[in-house]
């Protein structure tokens, strides 16, 4: 991780230099300089994650598709949700406003003189071993991603903005992107939070995210794969996730929720391990918008039907059980 790190850095930094720093000293905005060069990290790290996740899932696809003849504007719509939440503008507003927060934060301990336990504040050996210490993190940051995502179904004002995810009847591994902006947010405030509060080291965390992300680009891909009977119950699959998809989730009955280890969904009674179910995907009485618009249709609805929720107008759809191929 050091060696990866430090490379990284070294990348970041000699670009900073050599193209942001001057353009911003041509332009007058030195000022912003520092934020430059975290925007510059941002960026980098997000080229970085689609890169990976591309040059793995894209031959999964070709090599064993469920579905061919995929709607190319389908397909198109979920790519700008990756390169925007990835690459673009949104990144950028999650940092200034955590970055924000986070100094809030951390003035209120710093008067209040309270220290938030660590893991490694419980278990000091893990201070001598980092890749248990990584792993460690990894596991338990999993099991409350698995929580957020079954809240996410659970609670109908977060299915609102979730049901953009699942109303995708041509998923791919572009699709794991597909959410709504106050989702996204959401999200990583949990995610963020809860890494903060664990004690993660700041060096591991992308990692993690990206050991995550990772994840759930592959359980989304377009892929006719599963992992076995023993590697289905180590590893979220294709098929795992996909029966996901297709079953749709909805409420108490809900299947599949897990992004890294199944094993939360065994321990909870939410796993369904049927090998051979490759479903249709696509969440039936969900706005049109959600399935057929662009992005920017599809934010300005998720809104709306926040807002009919919360005024205890919207409507849970229920969805039927979808028979596999």
């Amino acid at each position: 991780m050091e060696f990866f790190e430090d490379h990284y850095l070294r990348l970041v930094t000699f670009l900073f230099e050599g193209a942001v720093q001057p353009a911003l000293y041509h332009l007058g905005l030195m000022e912003w300089a520092e934020d430059g060069y975290d925007w510059l990290d941002f960026f980098l790290f997000g080229l970085l994650q689609v890169g990976v996740v591309y040059v793995i899932c894209r031959p999964l696809e070709a090599w064993r598709p469920v579905e061919r003849g995929q709607s190319a504007r389908a397909v198109r719509t979920d790519v700008v949700y990756t390169l925007l939440a990835r690459l673009g503008l949104l990144p950028l507003l999650g940092f200034v406003l955590f970055a924000a927060t986070q100094v809030r934060l951390e003035a209120l301990l710093a008067d209040s003189g309270w220290i938030p336990p660590t893991l490694e504040g419980v278990f000091p050996s893990l201070r001598e071993t980092p890749l248990l210490a990584f792993a460690v993190y990894v596991v338990v940051l999993d099991f409350f991603e698995y929580w957020r995502h079954r809240f996410q179904h659970e609670w109908r004002w977060w299915w609102s903005l979730h049901a953009i995810h699942h109303a995708q009847v041509h998923m791919t591994f572009w699709t794991d992107d597909r959410n709504h902006v106050l989702d996204e947010v959401l999200a990583a405030a949990w995610l963020a939070g809860l890494a903060v509060l664990l004690g993660v080291p700041p060096g591991q965390f992308p990692i993690i995210l990206m050991v995550l992300r990772l994840a759930e680009s592959v359980s989304h891909a377009n892929a006719r794969i599963h992992f076995g009977w023993l590697g289905e119950r180590l590893l979220v699959s294709p098929r795992f996730h996909r029966l996901h998809h297709g079953v749709l989730s909805i409420g108490a009955s809900g299947k599949n929720y897990a992004v890294l280890l199944p094993i939360w969904d065994w321990v909870f009674g939410t796993a369904d391990f049927r090998r051979d179910a490759f479903p249709h995907t696509g969440a039936p009485g969900t706005p049109e918008a959600y399935s057929r618009g662009g992005w920017l249709r599809q934010q300005i609805e998720g809104v709306r039907q926040l807002a009919r929720v919360l005024r205890g107008r919207g409507e849970k759809p229920q969805a039927p059980r979808v028979p596999a191929e």
